[in-house]
């Protein structure tokens, strides 16, 4: 064996699967080509799934019901398996979805699998960036290598290993290394850090925390590949910096997307954000024909989610205040009448100065003013809810490997499902799960509603309105 193919023992790992989808699809057939100073070996295994296999999944493999009916279960594999993988740098073609199913059948028996992982995609990436396609038949047709049986396990994983030696041919040793080092990614940590963070980080969407020593969250937020966003603070420009040094414990949770990412984050900051008691409203209440004013009310007192005629979120009164004070400013509106200054019927400070129309003054109609007054509030209206009763924002990854069920109604954050199952369970708990109103939640929704890039599902459920509070 060539010293310089390896600097660390190494496993090429394929996996053939029933689905794409980590929470319920699972392993139906594992092949490695294990590589070390003793040479080059090969192993692979039919499993049963212990559920059936669709038939594209056939078409695509050919392995079907009848060929795993006998097979070993993952759990009886498991210690095999991991003999396998252990102590290895573990290589796979789009190594997260491999790398992730492994981690995920590990854990279904309470073992926690780590290794190095290294994925090939992008390391042909790296070496050969004047190529723009890097799935693995462009890279088996670029290099004219023939691969047997493509779509099974064994076979793919050995095409692998010989797209290993053959890159380490038309490129020096060295540079190739150095590559593999950037994308594997081993900062220094500091000692208070657990080391296996390394390991267990997902190259996936989602959020992160940072806590002291104490509990306190130093940090929350969001990112579209977890593992390079918190070893980036970890790189040598950012390792003096206090949040580094105060760190003393990281926590994350994967997403499918964009909205899933934001909504952990939200979730992680809950402790530092959560709005308070103060939370309030403009809402536009009658006072006489054609007198409209508006009166601040509080979330404490009257539930936003049903409530019409709510203008602007405020986090207390004198937010609310303050903002409308520049509306009646730039509208030329009696701050009289709104409540601001001054006796209601008295001309105010503003008509003297020429920046009020006069409906304090009897210069202009109570109607008109309160006209302008909901003209001038309209931007700033709580949207009513546009369903007829809750809904799933249904979102997917990238490579369509992770499904995730976002549930809202009425603007509340009721849960995320993963699937059609777990969706059902949530809306059988929902009084359990929902959240309240929530402000970050209201504007992300509505912006992401109104984005497009998300599928809406309505879901059949009948809304309980005697009781149902959220």
């Amino acid at each position: 064996m060539n010293p310089a193919l390896f600097r660390e023992p190494l496993v090429f790992v394929d996996l053939e699967t029933t689905g794409a989808n980590f929470a319920n699809d699972r392993i139906i057939e594992i092949g490695c080509v294990v590589v070390d100073e003793d040479g080059a070996r090969e192993w692979s295994a039919l499993i049963n799934p212990e559920t059936p296999i669709s038939p594209f999944i056939t078409g695509l493999t050919g392995i079907d019901d009848a060929m795993v009916a006998d097979a070993p279960t993952f759990a009886q594999l498991a210690p095999t398996i991991m003999e396998k993988l252990r102590g290895r740098l573990f290589i796979a073609h789009n190594a997260r979805f491999d790398y992730t199913f492994l981690k995920r059948e590990f854990k279904r028996l309470d073992i926690d699998f780590r290794a190095p992982n290294l994925c090939t995609v992008k390391l042909s990436r790296k070496l050969f960036p004047e190529h723009h396609r890097h799935s693995l038949d462009t890279l088996l047709a670029r290099y004219n290598l023939v691969v047997d049986d493509r779509h099974r396990a064994l076979a793919d994983a050995r095409a692998l290993w010989d797209l290993w030696q053959l890159w380490h041919e038309l490129l020096p040793c060295e540079d190739v290394r150095q590559v593999i080092d950037i994308i594997v990614g081993r900062p220094d940590l500091p000692a208070q850090i657990d080391p296996t963070i390394v390991d267990d980080l997902p190259e996936a969407p989602g959020a992160y925390a940072m806590y002291a020593q104490d509990g306190t969250l130093l940090l929350a937020k969001r990112g579209m590949n977890l593992r390079q966003n918190v070893l980036a603070h970890y790189a040598s420009a950012n390792r003096d910096s206090a949040l580094v040094r105060d760190t003393c414990h990281i926590e994350w949770r994967e997403a499918a997307g964009e909205l899933g990412a934001r909504l952990r984050e939200l979730e992680l900051a809950a402790p530092a954000r959560k709005p308070g008691e103060d939370l309030c409203s403009w809402q536009l209440v009658r006072h006489g024909e054609g007198d409209f004013r508006p009166q601040l009310v509080y979330a404490r007192d009257v539930d936003f989610t049903i409530t019409e005629d709510l203008f602007g979120l405020y986090m207390n009164r004198r937010e609310a205040t303050n903002a409308l004070r520049k509306l009646a400013e730039a509208h030329k509106l009696c701050q009289n009448q709104l409540g601001l200054t001054g006796k209601l019927g008295e001309p105010c400070a503003a008509f003297k100065q020429k920046s009020c129309r006069g409906v304090c003054a009897g210069r202009e109609p109570i109607s008109l003013h309160s006209a302008r007054v909901m003209a001038a509030l309209a931007k700033f209206r709580i949207a009513p809810w546009p369903y007829p009763g809750p809904i799933a924002l249904v979102e997917r990854d990238e490579y369509g490997m992770r499904e995730e069920y976002h549930v809202f109604d009425r603007w509340c954050y009721l849960g995320t499902a993963h699937s059609e199952a777990t969706l059902a369970e949530l809306l059988e708990n929902r009084h359990d799960t929902a959240g309240g109103f929530d402000p970050e939640i209201y504007r992300l929704v509505g912006k992401t509603l109104k984005t497009g890039k998300v599928r809406v599902k309505e879901l059949a459920v009948r809304r309980p309105e005697a009781d149902f509070s959220l």
